[in-house]
């Protein structure tokens, strides 16, 4: 029991990895990281505080200052090593970082405006579901950064948004994922988000069956010659859809490439937010006058 006691109450060098964010970056200079943004950072702790790592392994955040890139073109741990102490406990000593230096190539700097991409994972209540347009305050933000990584990105998506079984509207404000594009600044750097959800009822209506492809023919009958569709639509929006925003198409192409005996309905034209539970019939019987 001493020598547990005194063994946990040791202080020992730990490796902890850390993922690299960048803070101070310069304003007129783009960089690329030349190395990953994953280092390991040696921590003087007691053997009390390595045990509980061992049961709860983590990756620690490292922020790094470039204000030193103004000048050359790397920065050494060694010399900020007080600033990345400032980031660990009290009882987590930082003694130095592996590997000591990064490096980084400079390029052309350059600004674009892209839209806010937002990203939930979300279940609702039976009945419910989303009503509306999801969006976002500001639709777009400013990106900087080196020309050939700006150039590839057509969006910034939001961190995902996460609820469950939920019955009312989220608003929430989330912050901009850079997908680890550590040199991209990103202004502004979250985004207020709105998801409309409401209760949502069926509807059940008849849409005549459109045929196409059938050009080749003198006629072509469908039997029946109309579907029902059972739809899930919002409350709200029960009386706004009728069965001129809706298309039921049966294509003849699917019997004349694989001689079908009957052919399949699908719905082409479906206004937003409505969902599809079942077409009645799925497939339809069909007369061919050559």
């Amino acid at each position: 029991m001493a020598w547990s006691l005194f063994a946990i109450s040791s202080s020992y060098d730990f490796l902890q990895m850390a993922r690299v964010s960048y803070v101070n970056l310069p304003e007129e200079r783009a960089f690329h990281p030349l190395q990953s943004d994953m280092v390991q950072v040696r921590l003087r702790m007691s053997g009390w505080d390595i045990l509980v790592k061992r049961f709860h392994p983590d990756t620690a955040r490292l922020e790094v200052d470039l204000g030193g890139l103004k000048t050359r073109n790397f920065i050494a741990f060694s010399s900020q090593i007080g600033f990345v102490n400032k980031q660990f406990p009290i009882n987590k000593q930082a003694i130095s970082v592996m590997p000591d230096t990064l490096f980084f190539d400079f390029s052309k700097q350059i600004q674009k405006r892209v839209p806010v991409k937002p990203v939930y994972g979300i279940t609702y209540r039976k009945q419910y579901g989303i009503v509306g347009e999801v969006r976002t305050n500001p639709a777009f933000v400013t990106i900087t950064g080196p020309a050939e990584d700006i150039d590839e990105i057509a969006y910034i998506e939001t961190d995902s948004i996460k609820g469950e079984l939920l019955d009312n509207d989220v608003r929430t404000v989330s912050y901009l994922n850079r997908k680890s594009k550590t040199n991209i600044a990103v202004y502004p750097t979250f985004a207020e988000v709105l998801i409309p959800i409401g209760e949502m009822t069926e509807k059940v209506i008849e849409l005549p069956i459109r045929v196409q492809n059938a050009e080749s023919y003198t006629s072509v009958r469908t039997i029946p010659g109309k579907v029902k569709v059972t739809l899930l639509v919002s409350l709200l929006d029960y009386a706004k859809w009728t069965a001129r925003d809706f298309e039921a198409v049966a294509d003849v192409q699917d019997w004349t490439r694989g001689k079908a005996t009957s052919l399949p309905v699908q719905l082409t034209k479906i206004p937003p937010y409505c969902q599809v539970l079942r077409i009645e019939p799925q497939n339809i019987d069909f007369f061919v006058r050559l």
